[in-house]
């Protein structure tokens, strides 16, 4: 056994210098939060979202020329945990601006949204850069558990605390097959750390029953985490149950880390069983595209429809994967990205547009809303374009790079029922550009929301039409992650 090296844990320390930072910064705000007033609440928020960004330019301006393994192979840090740390993190910071009017509006802005918020993202940050099985594991915990308590956040919401339970027993269970999942891949490699669990089983036996066990149950525990069919379940009632604002948070921050989890799983640590685990996300994935494009039709309730939606994104992500290539693992990392933007945006107009006693959470709440504010109309017609993939949004550029990933293994029926879903998607989509723009307003209240957070939504939903309009950037750096 190796001694103990005072200078290489030292060294490793400082590659994880953002988590540390945020981790401080979130006992600090915890901290503070015991000795402020209701009044001055705002001020926790506006602390936590400079904590965010402060960590945001920390994780940006770390050095990373290749992949760099510390803390005894526990953690990871590579360009793929960089961008996914930093998008995260000004998600996270998007989202609390997005939601402190909504809490206030309510009168549940506490401090200990942000905390949890904090927290949570911290384990996604861990999850991100995970180099073990262990470590893994506890990002994922150290996340799931914040979500749970951030989901039953309103407390005198029944509907909230339904979902909480429901979230919880269903997430336990996700966990504990995961864990399995994970036992059994240690039990056949004799490995924890994912680079020797590679090394393992690229040096192993061609066909191994065990293995190929192990990653069934990693395959459950992961398409859980994402949202996958048929293990998709808890989305339209964790999203229509939850508070706005942290149905946003669930939405976006968390399938970040989902995609992180899925990447340092399968192509990272079992990239030589890629034929095995490549075959059992195809079906993930055109169930996914079918189930979320087909139900989100039938929904009434704008945030159940974006529940579907997001299961139905989930599937083009899988696409990316289980082809196997570094285009595919690129293509992935771009949709779930300009996903996470677009999602974003628009879970945000349901909160702006959201009051006291008023959720705007139906799809009749959006009819006419061109006549109350052409401005956030168009904005939001942005949105749902994107979500459509209707050129020339980010959205397009997004199915468009999964699909040619899959003819490029030559999957050409996948990329065939990819199209024919995507039409049938569009459907929901502009069925609210439709209202907003063919109906009467059955509202006539002005439209809320502080200036920062008007300016905040209309710079989210201009970024998506950049991105749609110039891709390259965003391209280039999904490249640049996933050489």
């Amino acid at each position: 056994m190796n001694g103990f090296n005072v200078a290489e844990f030292n060294a490793g320390l400082s590659y994880a210098t953002p988590e540390i930072f945020l981790a401080l910064a979130a006992c600090a705000i915890l901290t503070l939060d015991l000795f402020v007033s209701d009044a001055q609440r705002r001020w926790i928020g506006v602390l936590a979202v400079v904590s965010l960004c402060a960590t945001a330019l920390l994780a940006a301006l770390q050095p990373v020329s290749g992949r760099i393994t510390a803390l005894g192979g526990l953690f990871e840090l590579d360009r793929m945990a960089q961008v996914l740390k930093v998008v995260t993190l000004l998600t996270v910071a998007v989202v609390f601006v997005y939601s402190t009017d909504y809490l206030k509006g309510r009168a549940i802005l506490k401090g200990e949204y942000y905390v949890l918020g904090l927290f949570a993202t911290l384990g996604a940050m861990v999850l991100i850069s995970a180099g073990s099985l262990i470590t893994l594991y506890l990002g994922l915990e150290l996340m799931s558990l914040c979500l749970y308590a951030m989901v039953a956040f309103d407390r005198d919401s029944v509907i909230a605390a339904e979902s909480a339970i429901k979230y919880f027993v269903l997430g336990s269970m996700a966990s504990g097959t995961l864990l399995y999942g994970m036992s059994i891949v240690y039990g056949v490699t004799g490995n924890l750390e994912l680079a020797a669990i590679a090394a393992a089983v690229h040096g192993g036996p061609a066909s191994n029953v065990g293995l190929v066990f192990g990653i069934a149950f990693l395959i459950v525990g992961l398409g859980f985490k994402l949202g996958a069919v048929p293990f998709h379940m808890w989305i339209p009632d964790v999203y229509q149950g939850s508070p706005t604002c942290v149905t946003v948070f669930i939405g976006t921050a968390s399938k970040l880390a989902a995609f992180g989890l899925i990447m340092r799983v399968l192509p990272e640590a079992l990239a030589a069983s890629q034929p095995d685990w490549s075959q059992m996300l195809v079906v993930l994935a055109v169930l996914s595209m079918a189930i979320g494009s087909i139900v989100a039709i039938a929904q009434t309730n704008i945030k159940r429809m974006l529940a579907y939606s997001t299961i139905s994104h989930v599937g083009f992500v899988l696409l990316g994967i289980l082809s196997g290539t570094a285009q595919g693992y690129q293509a992935a990392m771009f949709y779930m990205i300009s996903y996470v933007i677009v999602a974003s945006g628009a879970f945000g107009m349901i909160l702006l547009l959201a009051r006291q006693g008023f959720e705007a959470d139906r799809l009749v709440d959006f009819k006419g809303l061109n006549a109350r504010s052409p401005w956030f109309a168009g904005m939001m017609a942005i949105l749902m374009f994107s979500l459509a993939g209707v050129p020339p949004f980010v959205g397009f550029w997004a199915k468009l790079g999964v699909v040619q990933a899959v003819l490029g293994v030559s999957y050409t029926w996948l990329a065939v029922v990819a199209v024919l879903f995507s039409v049938v998607g569009a459907f929901f989509y502009l069925r609210i550009v439709k209202l907003m723009y063919f109906d009467d307003p059955t509202d006539s209240t002005e439209i809320g929301g502080s200036a920062l957070m008007r300016t905040v939504l209309s710079a989210n939903a201009l970024l998506v039409f950049a991105l749609g309009v110039v891709p390259g950037a965003l391209i280039a750096l999904c490249q640049r992650a996933l050489p």
